[in-house]
C-alpha cells in the first residue's frame, strides 16, 4: 500500500481548514475581516473549501479607511457578488463624523481604523474575528496565538494568551470578550503566492506590474489621492511598480517591479530580504513598537 505524504500547502490548508471548522463549531456569531487583500483573499478561499458544497457560515467585514486603491474595492465588491456572500462596511470616514476619531494631520487613516473595528464588532456581537495575521510580518505578529483572546475593550494582553499543543484551541470567553483567529499564522508571504498559484485564485490588479503616477517619500513610493499627497516639495512621475500589500493609500508604498505573473512575484519574493510591511507600510516605521501598540489599543 503506497503512503501520500503531504506537501507543505497541503499541511498549511488543512491546518486553516481545522480552524476555521473550530471556530464554526465553537463560536455563535464569527466574521471573517476582507479588505480585497491577498491573504484575507486566502483565507475566503480556505473558507470557501471548508464548507463546500454549503455557503459560507460567517459573514465578511472590512474596515474601510476611505483611502483604498479603486481597483481593490472593485474586487472586493466583485467577490462579495460573485459569492453571495454578507458584507459588513465599518466605515473610518463614518467615525469621523460621528465625532469618534479625530483626522490625523498628515491624513492618513491607517491608525484610525481601531475604533471602527470595535464598533463593528460590539455592533454586529461578533464573538470570533477571522484575521490575515502572518508571524513572519512583524515583530509584534509573531507573539499572538491561532485564538488570541481580547478583553471587552477589545485589547490584547500578551499574559492572557493561552497555550495551544497538539491543535488545540481554546475558545473560551466572557460576556463582552472576544477571539481574534489567525488561520494564516504558520504561514509566510512566499507560501501564501504559491498557495495562489497552486489554487489559481484571482487577485486584484494592483499586485502585478503596472505604470502609475507615484512620488517618493521617506524612500517608498506613494500614490496620489484626496488624502492629501503629494506635498509641493514632492514630484509626480510614472512608474512601473506592483504592490505586496494592500493598506491606506496615505501609508501603502509600492515596489518597482515587472513581476506580471505569479510566478514572476514568487521568485521576486523569495529573493527578497525585507518583509512585505517592512518595504511598503509607512505606519509600521513609526517606532519599533508602533504594531504592538497598536495591537493593545484593539488593532490586529
Amino acid at each position: 500500500m503506497s503512503t501520500q505524504t503531504l506537501t507543505q500547502l497541503d499541511a498549511l490548508e488543512s491546518e486553516g481548514i481545522h480552524i476555521m471548522r473550530e471556530v464554526a463549531g465553537e463560536f455563535e456569531r464569527p466574521v471573517l475581516l476582507f479588505s480585497g487583500g491577498k491573504d484575507s483573499i486566502v483565507m475566503l478561499h480556505l473558507a470557501r473549501k471548508a464548507f463546500w458544497p454549503s455557503a459560507v457560515p460567517f459573514t465578511l467585514m472590512h474596515v474601510d479607511t476611505g483611502h483604498n486603491f479603486p481597483e481593490v474595492i472593485e474586487y472586493r465588491d466583485r467577490v462579495v457578488e460573485q459569492h453571495g456572500l454578507r458584507l459588513v462596511v465599518a466605515s473610518v470616514q463614518d467615525a469621523i463624523d460621528d465625532g469618534r476619531v479625530a483626522e490625523r494631520a498628515d491624513g492618513s487613516r491607517n491608525a484610525l481604523q481601531t475604533v471602527p473595528l470595535l464598533d463593528g464588532i460590539i455592533a454586529n456581537k461578533f464573538d470570533a474575528v477571522f484575521g490575515g495575521g502572518r508571524r513572519d510580518e512583524e515583530k509584534a505578529r509573531a507573539k499572538e496565538r491561532v485564538f488570541s483572546l481580547r478583553d471587552e475593550f477589545g485589547q490584547w494582553d500578551p499574559r492572557r494568551q493561552r497555550p495551544e499543543l497538539w491543535d488545540l484551541y481554546n475558545g473560551r470567553h466572557k460576556l463582552g470578550e472576544h477571539v481574534r483567529v489567525f488561520p494564516l499564522s504558520n504561514w509566510t508571504e512566499l507560501d501564501v503566492w504559491r498557495y495562489i498559484e497552486r489554487e489559481n485564485i484571482e487577485l486584484p490588479s494592483i499586485y502585478y506590474t503596472h505604470d502609475r503616477e507615484v512620488f517618493l517619500r521617506d524612500g517608498m513610493w506613494i500614490a496620489p489621492g484626496e488624502w492629501g499627497g503629494p506635498k509641493p516639495s514632492e514630484t509626480l512621475e510614472v512608474r512601473t511598480v506592483r504592490y505586496r500589500t494592500v493598506g491606506d493609500m496615505s501609508c501603502t508604498g509600492a515596489v518597482e517591479s515587472y513581476a506580471s505573473t505569479v510566478p514572476e512575484v514568487i521568485a521576486e519574493v523569495a529573493a527578497s530580504r525585507l518583509t512585505e510591511r517592512g518595504a511598503t507600510r509607512a505606519d509600521d516605521r513609526a517606532s519599533e513598537a508602533a504594531m504592538e501598540d497598536r495591537k493593545r489599543e484593539g488593532y490586529f
